[in-house]
Formats: C-alpha cells, structure tokens, sequence
C-alpha cells in the first residue's frame, strides 16, 4: 500500500457517554490572580461557560495507554524544548515491514496517525478523529442545582505538609463532580478491510486501559476516575455521502466489530 492509494471506503462513528466515577480536573490557564480565587480552574466552554473535556485530551490519554500496552514500541523526543523535552512513540514513516518505522503497520499511528520527522519522514493522518466531549442535557441540569458556589462544579480543597515544620500549604481546586455524564464521538475512517478489526480492537484495548487508569490531572490522587460505554455506532459507506440508498449499517456493540468488516467488503 502506497501513500497515494490511501482511499477512503466510508466512515464510522462512534457515540457514547463518558461517567465520571470520581471528581475529574482537566485544567485551564488562570487569566489573572485574585485573593481567594481556585488555584487551578477548570476548562470551560468560553460561550456557555460549561466544563468540557477537549478531544486533544481524551485522544492523548488513549493514545498513551495503547503504546504502554506494545511495548516495543519505544519512545523518543518528539519535540518539547531543550530543559522539558516530550518523548513519545511516532513513526517517521509509514510503508515499512518494522514496527517501529512504518505508521501503517503500527497499531498506534494507524489509528493516531505520525508526524515524519527529517527530510526522509512522511506524515501518517490519524483515522481517528476524538470530539470535544460535552456535559450530557440531563447532568447540566443536575449541576445546575448543587450549591457549591461554582457553576457545574465542586471546589477541591488540599493540604501540603512540610516534613520539617509542619506547616501547612492548602490549595484549592475545581473539579467536575463524581457522576457526572458527558457525550463523547469518535469518527473512525474506513480506508481498508485488513486493518479495521485490529484498529476497532486497538480501541478497545485503550479505552479498557483507561477505565482502570484516570483522564486528566492528578489521578494518583484519586481524581479522574472513568468509564465510557457505546450508545451507538453507525457504519456509513461512500455512497452514503452521494446521496445513495442502503449505504449504512448501525450497530450498538462495539464487540460486533465481523458486522463491520462484512458491512464494508459487500
């Protein structure tokens, strides 16, 4: 397979809600220092002034847990600055027999895609693509009447404590409540039969990961625990955007992944 017949068959999309076990921070820059104000707020639609959580970090999160779980897949720098540089798994290229270098033989930048470093390196776009994740109507409704003298939120008060003097150092921080619902979608692009099972089941993995591990800061702490579940997945042929009949499939188990592959072959 060649980087210019890459094709596009048709597109999947995924839809879901995303419950928060446990309190959850996924952070915003502060604009400005006030007394009493959180030390560290959360992210917020500027229009609604909702917390959401960006699909950059969802994608990330999973993209992390699917290259802990190949190890062979070692990290390197990819880009950063000089005193905090970032490492991850990418692929330079993508047509290749070894693991490591070629993205389209990789579980992890088949489904997340590769930025090609070096004159030699070739981009792999990601066949995921992961949406903002916004509050469900219903948990809207519910934050809505908490008295916690934050909109959809609960303050999270914490001590530091010097080993030495015994000093105490609180600090403050937002959080979205334990039991909050939100509605996540993934589009998935269909450009082959051979690789979709691996890349749905790739998915998987990652997001089965993720429910024993914790989305955003501080999940050491206790904060970030979640589970995800599929509503919905909607297979949508080529034909389906020109305008012709019969063209779709929906489904509502994502372990049904053979109905897919038959769906796209027919």
């Amino acid at each position: 397979m060649k980087a210019n017949n890459r094709k596009l068959l048709g597109k999947i999309e995924l839809a879901g809600e995303l419950e928060c076990m446990t309190g959850l921070h996924i952070g915003a820059a502060k604009e400005n220092m006030e007394i009493g104000a959180l030390d560290s707020p959360v992210i917020r639609d500027p229009l609604t002034q909702e917390p959401y959580i960006p699909g950059s970090s969802l994608k990330g999160k999973l993209r992390s847990l699917l290259e802990k779980a190949n190890p062979g897949l070692l990290p390197k720098r990819q880009g950063g600055t000089k005193n905090n540089p970032v490492y991850r798994h990418e692929c330079d290229g993508w047509d290749f027999d070894d693991i490591s270098k070629g993205a389209y033989n990789c579980p992890v930048c088949r489904l997340f895609g590769s930025t090609g470093q070096g004159d030699d390196g070739n981009n792999f776009p990601a066949r995921l693509k992961v949406r903002d994740i916004k509050l469900t109507t219903e948990s809207k409704e519910k934050l809505s009447e908490i008295d916690t003298g934050l909109l959809f939120t609960e303050w999270k008060f914490e001590n530091s404590i010097d080993r030495v003097t015994s000093a105490a150092n609180p600090r403050n921080l937002e959080r979205v409540p334990k039991g909050a619902i939100f509605e996540f979608s993934f589009v998935y692009d269909v450009e082959d039969t051979e690789t979709l099972n691996a890349d749905l089941d790739n998915l998987k993995l990652a997001i089965g990961l993720l429910h024993d591990d914790s989305l955003g800061g501080h999940g050491s702490r206790g904060y970030g625990q979640v589970k995800m579940k599929f509503n919905n997945i909607v297979a949508k042929k080529i034909g389906y955007y020109k305008g012709e009949l019969d063209q779709t499939i929906s489904i509502n188990n994502i372990n049904n992944i053979s109905d897919l592959v038959s769906f796209f072959t027919k």
